[in-house]
C-alpha cells in the first residue's frame, strides 16, 4: 500500500509579507473592529484569494487584486490580513 505524503502545514503570514505577484487565500483579519470590518467591507474576507499587483517606491500603498477588482490599502492595513503560505 503506497503512503500520501501529508499535506503541506499551513503557514500564516502577514499580506504586506507578499510579493508583486505573490498570491494566497486570506485566512484571517485582525486589528480594531472598525479597521477590521472596513477591510473586509473591501473584499478582503477569509477564504478569499488575494493578489499583490505592486507596491509604492516606498512601499506603501499596496495595490491588491481581489475578486477582480484593484483596491489600494496602507501597509499598516495590509499587516493585519493574515494570509496562508504554502
Amino acid at each position: 500500500m503506497k503512503r500520501r505524503a501529508p499535506p503541506a502545514a499551513r503557514v500564516l503570514r502577514a499580506l504586506d509579507e507578499l510579493r508583486p505577484g505573490e498570491s494566497s487565500v486570506i485566512l484571517s483579519v485582525d486589528g480594531d473592529p472598525q479597521v477590521a470590518r472596513r477591510l473586509m467591507e473591501l473584499g478582503l474576507v477569509p477564504g478569499t484569494l488575494v493578489q499583490v499587483v505592486r507596491r509604492a517606491p516606498l512601499g506603501d500603498p499596496v495595490e491588491l487584486r481581489v475578486r477582480r477588482t484593484h483596491l489600494s490599502i496602507r501597509r499598516s492595513e495590509a499587516e493585519l490580513v493574515y494570509v496562508e503560505s504554502h
